[in-house]
């Protein structure tokens, strides 16, 4: 499967998505800084999953329609950074979906993600990563599941991993850096954090209208006994 996570920039990058899902053959799409009042129920083969509904810019998942079928959504408040406090950017920082997959029977779990910004702590980030992961198991306990998205951590990585790998997760960077617009502060912004996945490649695609650019991550679930006792 192949998962699009891009963060839009105050929804700056809306109009390039299209393009996006059709040249890459999209089958799940993460959105961040998303206009949710805005967004439109399809873009090409991929149906609108859900979206946050309590974000000024929030977070939204499509999926492929004649691929997969969404089970459960589920959208969570994390941790508040005192930015979140003043300026409430963000209620919501995480939307977890449970898909089947229709033609094996099995199902998935995928999520869209957004941390707290840089004006936080990185303890404060890691956790809500934690929690964001904890909240996915509840969405579907055993099966495969790839939160993708805007991390916010561009240094001290390996601490993270070694957080997210004590979770039983992987924490995969995509093969060049995902933000540019200050220079002190450009490097890996958006990750894919996954468990009971193979990922085969975290690739960084061109820059558009955000600042952010957006990763592409090609991606085969395993299969494990809770996915197996679903299509069973």
């Amino acid at each position: 499967m192949k998962v699009i996570s891009y963060n839009l920039r105050k929804h700056r990058a809306a109009t390039e998505l299209t393009d996006l899902v059709a040249r890459h053959g999209v089958d799940v799409l993460c959105l961040q800084e998303a206009d949710t009042a805005a967004i439109p129920e399809r873009i090409g083969g991929l149906v609108l999953a859900d979206a946050t509904h309590r974000n000024r810019l929030g977070l939204a998942l499509y999926y492929r329609e004649n691929t997969y079928r969404a089970v459960d959504v589920r959208a969570l408040a994390l941790k508040k950074s005192l930015h979140d406090i003043v300026l409430k950017p963000a209620e919501e920082r995480l939307l977890g979906v449970r898909l089947h997959d229709i033609d094996s029977g099995r199902d998935i779990v995928v999520a869209s993600f957004h941390a707290a910004p840089l004006t936080a702590l990185n303890s404060l980030r890691r956790h809500q990563i934690r929690t964001a992961l904890a909240e996915l198991d509840a969405v579907g306990e055993g099966l495969p599941k790839l939160m993708v998205g805007d991390y916010n951590y561009p240094v001290f990585k390996e601490r993270l991993g070694q957080h997210v790998r004590a979770q039983g997760y992987e924490l995969n960077l995509s093969d060049s850096r995902t933000y540019t617009r200050y220079k002190f502060f450009r490097g890996h912004y958006d990750f894919a954090t996954s468990v009971g996945f193979t990922i085969d490649r975290v690739r960084t695609l061109p820059q558009g209208l955000s600042d952010h650019l957006p990763i592409l991550v090609t991606a085969e679930p395993e299969v494990s006994a809770a996915s197996v006792a679903v299509a069973g």
